[in-house]
């Protein structure tokens, strides 16, 4: 994801901004803990993972499931996917790996949420196969999608098929910029347990709201391929961790990042996470430190 990437991001202030209110209060509703936590990247493809994948690996997503628990999916952006697309992918992965399908662009860019039912209906439809695979699907709406265009996503949002949990990524400046507009949007979010996505992009510093809706965080990191990702990321992990006390459930954070160019910041922040947080989650190696099995 390129979206909000800068030239130089010495200038940006990374500083995470406060939580809004409501935050802590859509939290505290969990009296269950912890649940889930799904790290992972954008794509599996050898273009965009330059350099993960050991010599001779012929099956890039069954690799890519032994190195990370979940990925963001963006292929389902670009076509819809079948029934039968799901299964094949779903049965090349370990039994609680984790799929985030971004909602196909036939929806969201080229009908703009106008007469979807039939795309909902065959979207959902299809990715009800990955069952207990399926993290969130993510509905990531255009730049230009207004507030103006409110009613359509509330018909949206009404309705999509309560079964299929779903995530929104509002990108258009003006949602965040006007506060009465920006709380009835998240309003009509946490009514329908819709999950607000927050983007920590350096161009876009409105896009961290910090503004949940269900007690499940789902961040999209854009990384700058500097030293700044280094602190970028701790500070994300001492935040969560508060957000852990006060009663997350589920957290989904996908780190979107060159990785030829720079440190494997997924396996930073994992490792920094195992130690922090005493959790064992797998570290992803780069193609010269594994010793994975090739497929």
């Amino acid at each position: 994801m390129k979206f909000g990437k800068v030239a130089d991001p010495s200038h940006i202030d990374f500083t995470l901004p406060p939580d809004h209110p409501a935050t802590e209060i859509v939290l505290r509703r969990n009296e269950n803990g912890l649940e889930n936590i799904s790290i992972g990247c954008a794509k599996w493809n050898r273009t965009d993972l330059k350099g993960f994948y050991p010599k001779g690996t012929k099956d890039e997503l069954r690799y890519y499931a032994t190195q990370f628990n979940s990925i963001e999916l963006n292929a389902t952006f670009y076509g819809m996917p079948t029934p039968e697309q799901i299964l094949t992918w779903k049965d090349k992965t370990p039994e609680h790996f984790k799929f985030f399908p971004k909602i196909t662009n036939t929806i969201s860019h080229f009908r703009r949420l106008i007469d979807v039912t039939d795309a909902v209906t065959q979207f959902a439809t299809a990715v009800a196969h990955f069952e207990e695979k399926l993290g969130m699907v993510f509905l990531q709406l255009h730049d230009n999608f207004q507030p103006k265009d409110y009613n359509r996503l509330e018909k949206f949002v009404r309705d999509w098929p309560e079964e299929i949990p779903v995530a929104i990524e509002l990108r258009n400046a003006e949602w965040f910029s006007d506060e009465a507009v920006f709380n009835k949007t998240c309003e009509l979010f946490e009514d329908h347990n819709i999950t607000n996505i927050i983007v920590d992009t350096p161009g876009r510093r409105d896009m961290l709201h910090m503004r949940l809706t269900t007690p499940n965080a789902f961040i999209r990191y854009v990384a700058t391929d500097s030293q700044h990702d280094y602190k970028r990321l701790d500070a994300w992990l001492a935040h969560l961790a508060h957000w852990k006390q006060q009663g997350l459930r589920n957290l989904c954070f996908f780190v979107h990042q060159d990785i030829g160019s720079f440190d494997f910041l997924s396996a930073h922040f994992i490792k920094r996470m195992n130690d922090t947080w005493k959790t064992s989650i797998h570290i992803p190696q780069m193609a010269a430190e594994s010793t994975g099995t090739l497929f």
